[in-house]
Protein backbone atom coordinates (compact mmCIF):
# COMPACT_ATOMS: atom_id res chain seq x y z
CA UNK A 1 0.00 0.00 0.00
CA UNK A 2 1.42 3.21 -0.91
CA UNK A 3 0.56 6.77 0.99
CA UNK A 4 -2.13 8.53 -0.66
CA UNK A 5 -1.50 12.26 0.27
CA UNK A 6 -4.07 13.73 -2.32
CA UNK A 7 -6.83 12.70 -4.47
CA UNK A 8 -9.77 14.01 -5.60
CA UNK A 9 -12.25 12.85 -9.15
CA UNK A 10 -9.21 13.94 -11.16
CA UNK A 11 -6.11 13.89 -9.35
CA UNK A 12 -4.24 11.61 -7.21
CA UNK A 13 -0.53 12.28 -5.18
CA UNK A 14 1.05 9.54 -3.31
CA UNK A 15 4.06 9.61 -1.51
CA UNK A 16 6.35 7.27 -3.78
CA UNK A 17 8.54 5.41 -1.92
CA UNK A 18 12.78 5.32 -2.59
CA UNK A 19 13.30 1.93 -4.71
CA UNK A 20 10.45 2.22 -6.33
CA UNK A 21 9.77 2.58 -10.58
CA UNK A 22 7.21 4.76 -11.22
CA UNK A 23 6.25 2.64 -14.24
CA UNK A 24 7.33 -0.41 -16.22
CA UNK A 25 10.48 -0.58 -18.21
CA UNK A 26 12.28 -2.96 -20.41
CA UNK A 27 15.34 -1.45 -19.30
CA UNK A 28 14.52 -3.09 -15.71
CA UNK A 29 12.27 -6.29 -17.23
CA UNK A 30 12.89 -8.28 -13.80
CA UNK A 31 11.45 -5.66 -11.97
CA UNK A 32 7.65 -6.28 -10.23
CA UNK A 33 6.79 -3.20 -8.03
CA UNK A 34 5.48 0.18 -9.83
CA UNK A 35 4.53 2.70 -8.83
CA UNK A 36 1.59 2.95 -11.40
CA UNK A 37 0.58 -0.25 -11.33
CA UNK A 38 0.19 -0.88 -7.45
CA UNK A 39 -1.65 2.93 -7.28
CA UNK A 40 -4.69 1.44 -10.15
CA UNK A 41 -5.08 -1.47 -7.91
CA UNK A 42 -5.14 0.56 -4.74
CA UNK A 43 -7.77 3.01 -5.80
CA UNK A 44 -9.15 0.39 -8.82
CA UNK A 45 -8.55 3.58 -11.54
CA UNK A 46 -6.59 3.92 -14.12
CA UNK A 47 -4.06 6.19 -13.76
CA UNK A 48 -1.83 8.91 -15.53
CA UNK A 49 1.52 9.81 -15.63
CA UNK A 50 2.43 13.40 -16.08
CA UNK A 51 5.83 13.55 -14.58
CA UNK A 52 8.56 11.45 -13.15
CA UNK A 53 10.99 10.80 -10.12
CA UNK A 54 13.96 8.66 -10.58
CA UNK A 55 14.56 4.98 -9.33
CA UNK A 56 16.12 5.60 -5.92
CA UNK A 57 13.61 9.17 -5.00
CA UNK A 58 11.60 9.48 -2.78
CA UNK A 59 8.66 11.65 -2.48
CA UNK A 60 5.08 13.67 -4.22
CA UNK A 61 4.75 12.19 -7.12
CA UNK A 62 1.07 13.30 -9.42
CA UNK A 63 -0.98 11.44 -11.46
CA UNK A 64 -3.93 12.05 -13.65
CA UNK A 65 -7.37 10.15 -13.53
CA UNK A 66 -8.21 10.97 -17.45
CA UNK A 67 -6.00 11.30 -20.67
CA UNK A 68 -7.32 14.83 -20.42
CA UNK A 69 -6.54 16.28 -17.15
CA UNK A 70 -2.92 14.44 -17.99
CA UNK A 71 -2.62 16.90 -20.77
CA UNK A 72 -3.42 19.97 -18.82
CA UNK A 73 -0.70 19.07 -16.14
CA UNK A 74 1.47 17.80 -18.78
CA UNK A 75 1.06 21.29 -20.11
CA UNK A 76 1.64 22.95 -16.70
CA UNK A 77 5.28 20.87 -15.60
CA UNK A 78 6.23 21.83 -19.59
CA UNK A 79 5.40 25.68 -19.08
CA UNK A 80 7.40 25.62 -15.98
CA UNK A 81 4.28 26.32 -13.59
CA UNK A 82 4.14 24.05 -10.98
CA UNK A 83 6.87 25.17 -8.29
CA UNK A 84 8.98 22.14 -6.93
CA UNK A 85 10.43 21.49 -3.52
CA UNK A 86 13.01 19.35 -2.95
CA UNK A 87 15.55 18.47 0.11
CA UNK A 88 18.72 16.59 0.08
CA UNK A 89 21.43 15.45 2.45
CA UNK A 90 25.11 16.66 0.99
CA UNK A 91 28.54 15.94 1.93
CA UNK A 92 30.31 19.26 3.28
CA UNK A 93 29.16 22.21 4.44
CA UNK A 94 27.04 24.31 1.99
CA UNK A 95 25.64 27.54 3.23
CA UNK A 96 23.91 30.27 1.84
CA UNK A 97 21.34 30.56 -0.89
CA UNK A 98 22.01 31.05 -4.96
CA UNK A 99 20.69 30.51 -8.39
CA UNK A 100 22.70 27.99 -10.03
CA UNK A 101 22.41 28.62 -13.54
CA UNK A 102 24.69 25.51 -15.18
CA UNK A 103 23.99 24.28 -18.69
CA UNK A 104 24.41 20.54 -18.66
CA UNK A 105 24.84 17.71 -21.47
CA UNK A 106 22.82 15.48 -21.93
CA UNK A 107 22.76 11.75 -20.09
CA UNK A 108 22.43 9.41 -22.79
CA UNK A 109 21.71 5.79 -21.79
CA UNK A 110 23.67 3.09 -23.88
CA UNK A 111 20.78 1.13 -24.88
CA UNK A 112 17.75 3.68 -24.52
CA UNK A 113 19.07 6.32 -26.24
CA UNK A 114 22.00 4.34 -28.77
CA UNK A 115 20.19 6.17 -31.48
CA UNK A 116 20.14 10.01 -30.15
CA UNK A 117 22.49 12.76 -31.34
CA UNK A 118 25.59 12.34 -28.71
CA UNK A 119 26.75 15.32 -29.65
CA UNK A 120 23.98 17.92 -28.51
CA UNK A 121 25.02 20.89 -27.12
CA UNK A 122 24.92 21.78 -23.07
CA UNK A 123 20.85 22.48 -22.38
CA UNK A 124 20.33 25.82 -19.80
CA UNK A 125 19.74 24.17 -16.35
CA UNK A 126 19.03 26.22 -13.22
CA UNK A 127 18.68 25.35 -9.90
CA UNK A 128 17.81 27.73 -6.56
CA UNK A 129 19.26 26.10 -3.31
CA UNK A 130 19.35 26.86 0.00
CA UNK A 131 21.50 25.73 2.64
CA UNK A 132 19.28 24.79 5.72
CA UNK A 133 21.70 23.26 8.31
CA UNK A 134 25.14 21.95 8.65
CA UNK A 135 26.37 19.28 11.27
CA UNK A 136 30.19 17.40 11.78
CA UNK A 137 30.16 13.65 13.23
CA UNK A 138 33.26 12.34 14.39
CA UNK A 139 33.39 9.66 12.22
CA UNK A 140 36.55 9.33 9.97
CA UNK A 141 36.02 9.45 6.20
CA UNK A 142 38.82 9.04 2.81
CA UNK A 143 41.40 11.50 4.19
CA UNK A 144 39.71 13.64 6.86
CA UNK A 145 39.36 13.17 10.22
CA UNK A 146 35.85 13.82 10.44
CA UNK A 147 32.24 13.64 8.31
CA UNK A 148 30.26 16.95 7.89
CA UNK A 149 26.80 17.28 5.93
CA UNK A 150 24.25 19.34 5.20
CA UNK A 151 20.72 19.74 4.42
CA UNK A 152 19.85 21.50 1.40
CA UNK A 153 16.89 22.96 -0.13
CA UNK A 154 16.22 22.86 -3.50
CA UNK A 155 13.84 24.67 -6.02
CA UNK A 156 14.62 23.48 -9.76
CA UNK A 157 14.08 25.75 -12.70
CA UNK A 158 14.68 23.04 -15.11
CA UNK A 159 13.82 19.53 -15.20
CA UNK A 160 16.90 18.28 -16.96
CA UNK A 161 17.54 14.48 -16.54
CA UNK A 162 19.77 13.70 -13.08
CA UNK A 163 19.77 18.12 -12.53
CA UNK A 164 20.16 18.04 -8.99
CA UNK A 165 22.34 15.40 -8.61
CA UNK A 166 24.94 16.83 -10.81
CA UNK A 167 24.09 20.55 -9.83
CA UNK A 168 25.32 19.70 -6.48
CA UNK A 169 27.68 17.50 -7.63
CA UNK A 170 29.18 20.45 -9.86
CA UNK A 171 29.54 22.52 -6.71
CA UNK A 172 31.54 19.85 -5.07
CA UNK A 173 28.38 19.05 -2.65
CA UNK A 174 27.39 15.74 -4.33
CA UNK A 175 23.64 14.16 -2.85
CA UNK A 176 24.45 11.25 -0.42
CA UNK A 177 24.17 7.94 -2.14
CA UNK A 178 24.75 8.79 -5.25
CA UNK A 179 26.00 6.32 -7.14
CA UNK A 180 26.39 7.66 -10.09
CA UNK A 181 27.93 11.07 -9.47
CA UNK A 182 28.87 11.21 -6.33
CA UNK A 183 31.58 10.15 -3.81
CA UNK A 184 31.76 6.60 -2.93
CA UNK A 185 33.67 6.41 -0.14
CA UNK A 186 31.55 9.14 1.81
CA UNK A 187 28.29 6.84 0.54
CA UNK A 188 29.83 3.79 2.20
CA UNK A 189 30.59 5.48 5.81
CA UNK A 190 26.98 7.29 5.20
CA UNK A 191 25.59 3.99 4.86
CA UNK A 192 27.23 2.41 7.71
CA UNK A 193 27.39 4.57 10.26
CA UNK A 194 24.41 6.68 9.66
CA UNK A 195 22.11 4.48 8.14
CA UNK A 196 21.68 6.56 4.88
CA UNK A 197 22.27 3.69 2.51
CA UNK A 198 19.83 5.37 -0.42
CA UNK A 199 19.75 8.49 -2.40
CA UNK A 200 19.17 11.36 0.56
CA UNK A 201 17.25 13.03 -2.34
CA UNK A 202 13.41 13.61 -1.38
CA UNK A 203 10.45 15.61 -3.54
CA UNK A 204 8.59 17.62 -0.62
CA UNK A 205 6.46 19.64 -1.94
CA UNK A 206 4.36 20.63 -5.23
CA UNK A 207 2.39 23.81 -5.90
CA UNK A 208 0.07 24.17 -8.70
CA UNK A 209 -3.29 25.74 -10.36
CA UNK A 210 -5.34 22.84 -10.04
CA UNK A 211 -5.89 22.14 -13.95
CA UNK A 212 -10.00 21.83 -13.16
CA UNK A 213 -11.06 23.68 -10.80
CA UNK A 214 -8.28 26.72 -11.30
CA UNK A 215 -7.86 26.55 -7.11
CA UNK A 216 -4.26 26.48 -5.92
CA UNK A 217 -3.30 23.39 -4.74
CA UNK A 218 0.01 22.37 -2.41
CA UNK A 219 1.33 19.00 -1.81
CA UNK A 220 3.87 17.45 0.50
CA UNK A 221 5.21 14.43 1.36
CA UNK A 222 6.23 13.27 4.71
CA UNK A 223 9.78 11.77 5.52
CA UNK A 224 10.71 7.90 5.76
CA UNK A 225 12.14 6.32 8.68
CA UNK A 226 15.97 6.66 7.18
CA UNK A 227 15.21 10.28 6.65
CA UNK A 228 14.13 10.67 10.03
CA UNK A 229 16.64 8.94 11.79
CA UNK A 230 19.45 11.00 9.97
CA UNK A 231 17.28 14.33 11.21
CA UNK A 232 17.66 12.47 14.65
CA UNK A 233 21.51 12.22 14.91
CA UNK A 234 22.12 15.07 12.87
CA UNK A 235 20.19 17.16 15.10
CA UNK A 236 17.89 18.35 12.49
CA UNK A 237 14.51 17.90 14.07
CA UNK A 238 13.68 21.22 13.96
CA UNK A 239 15.03 21.93 10.63
CA UNK A 240 11.95 21.20 8.68
CA UNK A 241 8.94 21.94 10.08
CA UNK A 242 6.32 22.40 7.36
CA UNK A 243 7.65 18.67 5.96
CA UNK A 244 5.52 15.97 7.87
CA UNK A 245 6.92 12.41 9.14
CA UNK A 246 5.77 9.20 7.51
CA UNK A 247 6.51 5.85 8.78
CA UNK A 248 7.15 4.47 5.11
CA UNK A 249 7.32 0.78 3.94
CA UNK A 250 11.66 0.73 3.60
CA UNK A 251 11.39 -2.96 2.35
CA UNK A 252 11.70 -2.05 -1.12
CA UNK A 253 14.35 -2.12 -4.17
CA UNK A 254 17.35 0.22 -3.62
CA UNK A 255 19.10 1.93 -5.85
CA UNK A 256 21.19 0.12 -8.38
CA UNK A 257 23.02 2.82 -10.01
CA UNK A 258 21.44 2.48 -13.00
CA UNK A 259 18.86 4.78 -13.19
Amino acid sequence: MLEIIYQDSWLVAVNKPSGWLVHRSWLDRHETVFVMQTVRDQIGQHVYTVHRLDRPTSGVLLMALSSETARLLSQQFEQHQIQKTYHAVVRGWLEGDELLDYPLTEELDKIADKFSQPDKAPQPATTHWRGVATTEQPVPVSRYPSSRYSLVEMLPQTGRKHQLRRHMTHLRHPIIGDSAHGDLKQNRSAAEHFGMNRLMLHASKLQLIHPVTGEPLELRAGLDGVWQRAMQQFGWQNCLPEVPRVELNEETPQDSGQI
